[in-house]
């Protein structure tokens, strides 16, 4: 029979945040103006919360913390004294455990290496192992103690790493299987710390369908759901990675229940987990877990974070503001969603004239971005280029080319039967709305080469292409030298796989070169060396029928931009 007298209950709020994007101030340092939604808004929520007697209150991180604002890069690569922004304000706010995302990895060794050091809290992901020794390069997991409930933490990394990053990037690493090794930490820590609750802390979203894949994909580089389905012994699970707002329950093999949150991006939201366990003694009697995702735009930025940072803030405001060039018209990646740009064309002629290759690729990596005519900013090379690729030059064959080319186009394009028609690919959604089916950051044109795009003709048979731009004729059993971003030469968006044919062990023997600084910056010495800039469509390549790039161009553009 229950003795009453000796039940106790206990409250646990876990609190997690995730691919906030360096969103850790409420303003935008790239597009010059204040954020409602930051670290600073969730930071005052975090201090209600602990201010509640009845509750113990755990705070995690699911990763991807480094990349995203001028205020994380400039820690990451220009700032060389003292401790980084990152670990300052997480150890600031006091964080429990964090997991590893993969925008961490992309900074570099010299950066997540000292960030280990740097952290006053363990970083996790136990699928990440040292190459030589097979034991985890991070920490696999972290017991969390309140009040005499033990909660173990277990983190995990989306495996597809080495399809988007440059090896000398992770050196030294490899990725496993979340699944296997949710399996293999799940059975270590139940016989070595017998825990009363155990968490998952994924960078990795929860469509295992994601990029055309499936649940029985090795490696899948969305696999939360996965590991909650297929792992009996989590009770919760924080997903990230997908930027996607998520509160489910999943049922396991086992017919347990396990809550799934992800907090979607940038600080916007807080995956709430409230948690209560009643204990006789010391055994469990009850548990309960509950999910809440919680919006921030409605907390005030915490004023005594804002004061301490308030230096900070106003050196990077300092360092965005700085003048590079002059620019003699305004551009915009709106134009890039539809035809040949100078947005793009912009990024051509720099990787063209930073490799001496024969062709350049390059996709619009943001999808409403416009910089003004007049004197260009370091912020204003945020807008142009949001990711820290590197360079590479590789060794590709016109049948290659031509290949890459089709796949491009065909995730993109519609294939248009009369001027009615759609000329960007939609696909409907389950409210009957048209929504762009294609991811804009993989729709990669191409300069150097000319080119026609045929909208009547379907997939795979969209493309021809002339000659070269320099008057050279363009032989599809000829090898030439690309031009191309590192996530798209380690074989990121599928352009070079499943387009090109290329075997993902192969591509590594195509790369000729590789730059040692990120792409943004390299653009930026070149624009900062020209001074005076004039930006224009190369007019390199055009889709026809041109009646119908009109007609499609001016509906999907309504479509897209003006609702």
């Amino acid at each position: 029979m229950e003795n009453n007298n000796a039940v106790e209950t206990i409250k646990i709020k876990i609190i997690a945040t995730g691919d906030v994007h360096g969103a850790i101030f409420p303003y935008d340092f790239i597009e010059n103006e204040p954020l409602n939604t930051s670290l600073a808004q969730v930071y005052t929520y975090i201090r209600e919360q602990r201010n509640v007697k009845s509750q113990e209150v755990i705070l995690l991180d699911n990763g991807d913390f480094l990349q995203g604002q001028p205020v994380v890069y400039y820690s990451n690569y220009e700032k060389h004294d003292g401790q980084h922004i990152c670990a300052d304000v997480m150890n600031y706010m006091k964080y429990d455990a964090a997991s590893v995302g993969n925008h961490d990895i992309e900074t570099g060794h010299n950066v997540y290496d000292n960030l280990v050091k740097e952290f006053n809290f363990p970083w996790l992901a136990a699928n990440a192992v040292d190459k030589n020794t097979k034991e985890p390069y991070f920490k696999p997991y972290t017991i969390i103690t309140r009040k005499n409930i033990k909660i173990a933490v277990i983190g995990l990394i989306t495996p597809s790493i080495p399809i988007w990053l440059p090896e000398k990037i992770w050196t030294g690493i490899e990725f496993l299987d979340m699944v296997e090794c949710a399996k293999k930490w799940v059975e270590i820590v139940k016989e070595k710390e017998n825990p009363d609750l155990i968490v998952g802390l994924f960078h990795s979203g929860i469509d295992n369908t994601y990029n055309n894949r499936s649940e029985k994909d090795y490696l899948n580089e969305n696999a939360s759901n996965l590991v909650a389905q297929n792992v009996p012994g989590f009770d919760l699970i924080f997903a990230g990675h997908d930027h996607q707002e998520c509160n489910q329950v999943v049922k396991n093999i086992a017919g347990g229940r396990v809550i799934v949150l992800d907090p979607k991006n940038s600080a916007k939201l807080a995956a709430v987990a409230s948690v209560q366990i009643k204990k006789d003694g010391d055994k469990i009697i009850d548990k309960k877990i509950t999910g809440l995702i919680m919006e921030m735009n409605s907390c005030e930025p915490d004023k005594d974070m804002m004061r301490r940072y308030a230096d900070y803030i106003n050196m990077i405001k300092k360092y965005v503001s700085k003048p590079i060039a002059k620019f003699t018209r305004t551009i915009s990646s709106r134009d890039a969603m539809f035809g040949n740009s100078a947005f793009v064309d912009l990024i051509h002629s720099i990787q063209l004239e930073e490799t001496g290759a024969d062709i350049s690729f390059a996709a619009p990596l943001t999808f409403d971005s416009k910089i003004n005519k007049g004197i260009v900013c370091v912020r204003d090379m945020f807008k142009l280029y949001k990711f820290e690729n590197l360079l590479y030059t590789m060794r590709l064959s016109g049948k290659e080319i031509l290949d890459y080319l089709e796949y491009s186009y065909a995730t993109w394009f519609n294939t248009m039967s009369d001027r009615k028609d759609h000329l960007v690919l939609f696909q409907v959604d389950q409210k009957g709305n048209d929504r762009t089916a294609g991811k804009f950051y993989n729709y990669s044109s191409a300069a150097g080469i000319i080119y026609t795009v045929d909208l009547t003709k379907p997939a795979g048979e969209k493309i021809k292409i002339s000659g070269f731009a320099d008057g050279r004729p363009f032989e599809l059993d000829k090898y030439y030298l690309a031009a191309i971003n590192s996530y798209r030469g380690n074989g990121g968006g599928g352009h070079l796989t499943d387009g090109a044919g290329i075997p993902h062990s192969e591509l590594l023997n195509r790369i000729v070169a590789a730059t040692s600084k990120d792409l943004r910056y390299i653009i930026m010495q070149h624009i900062e060396k020209r001074r005076h800039i004039s930006p224009k469509a190369s007019g390199n390549w055009k889709a026809i029928p041109q009646d119908f790039w009109i007609k499609g161009r001016k509906k999907d553009y309504q479509l897209m931009y003006d609702n």
